[in-house]
């Protein structure tokens, strides 16, 4: 039986150069989808799971997101004053218990394997998730629930995956693929941001990861990959051989919320799921259609 995933680990220490001026001050985790950041939605994801402990990889000006988990007295007590149980409600549910959260600090922007290997101390040689939270991803169930039974049944590496065009391949981990019943693809071999002439498939890792603690035994090495950084890539590829490693295809839709098309995107195919929203949703599209 395979050892159950209890941790996640969410790298947050990005600068959110894309969405400048809004991420001068505050974390890209932070901007709203809807009504709701989306370090939230990637807490809410991880906890379907099964996820029990949460750690996220912080950097200079992160205070916001520690912040947003923990306890507000004062706003907590106008509402419960003014009889806003509804939003006394909405505030209170994200709230972790004490110990479920852990925050530690990447001082320098050296990498997603650097960040995950910033991680180590918390994740004590167990399985463990990662999650980059400006990879949305709209789905019932979630992403991660999805994952974690593919997992259950074959073990090892899996990472969520999903097919991009040939000419955006240099933007992505790429799997060598060896076999494929088209829920999972079974890989021999992993190539970071490949050219697309070099690419050896399409099956792009999005920011969904299930992982086998081995990948720090090469993360340690603090190796240098593609762009001069420590990619995660390069840890999982080296794992394999060792252990099973899968990308598997979930049922949803993603929303690359690092880019401000796929942040718009989000916000609009999120609101159509709320009741009381989409009828203005629609109305709104119509008048600038």
């Amino acid at each position: 039986m395979n050892e159950p995933v209890r941790k996640a680990v969410f790298p947050v220490a990005g600068l959110g150069t894309r969405f400048l001026p809004a991420t001068k001050a505050m974390p890209k985790e932070m901007l709203t989808i809807v009504d709701k950041p989306l370090i939230q939605y990637a807490v809410e994801e991880a906890r379907e799971a099964g996820v029990e402990e949460m750690i996220f990889v912080t950097g200079r000006g992160k205070a916001m997101i520690e912040d947003h988990f923990d306890e507000s007295y004062e706003l907590e007590r106008v509402l419960e004053d003014r009889g806003k149980a509804e939003a006394l409600q909405l505030v209170r549910e994200g709230r972790p218990q004490p110990g479920q959260f852990s925050f530690t600090r990447q001082q320098r922007p050296l990498g997603l394997g650097h960040a995950v290997w910033c991680a180590r101390n918390f994740i004590n040689d167990e399985p463990f998730v990662v999650i980059l939270a400006d990879d949305l991803i709209l789905a019932k169930p979630g992403c991660l629930k999805q994952m974690m039974e593919a997992y259950r049944q074959v073990g090892g590496n899996v990472v969520a995956v999903e097919d991009v065009p040939r000419e955006l391949t240099n933007r992505y981990g790429i799997l060598d693929v060896v076999k494929d019943d088209g829920r999972l693809a079974e890989a021999k071999g992993l190539v970071e941001k490949p050219a697309p002439s070099e690419a050896p498939s399409t099956l792009s890792i999005i920011g969904r990861y299930i992982l086998q603690p081995q990948v720090f035994d090469y993360l340690n090495e603090q190796k240098p990959g593609a762009g001069g950084e420590i990619q995660l890539t390069d840890a999982m590829a080296a794992t394999i051989g060792k252990v099973p490693f899968h990308g598997f295809r979930f049922q949803g839709e993603r929303f690359d919320c690092g880019h401000r098309r796929g942040f718009i995107e989000a916000n609009i195919a999120f609101a159509m799921q709320i009741d009381d929203l989409r009828g203005q949703v629609i109305e709104v599209l119509n008048k600038f259609s």
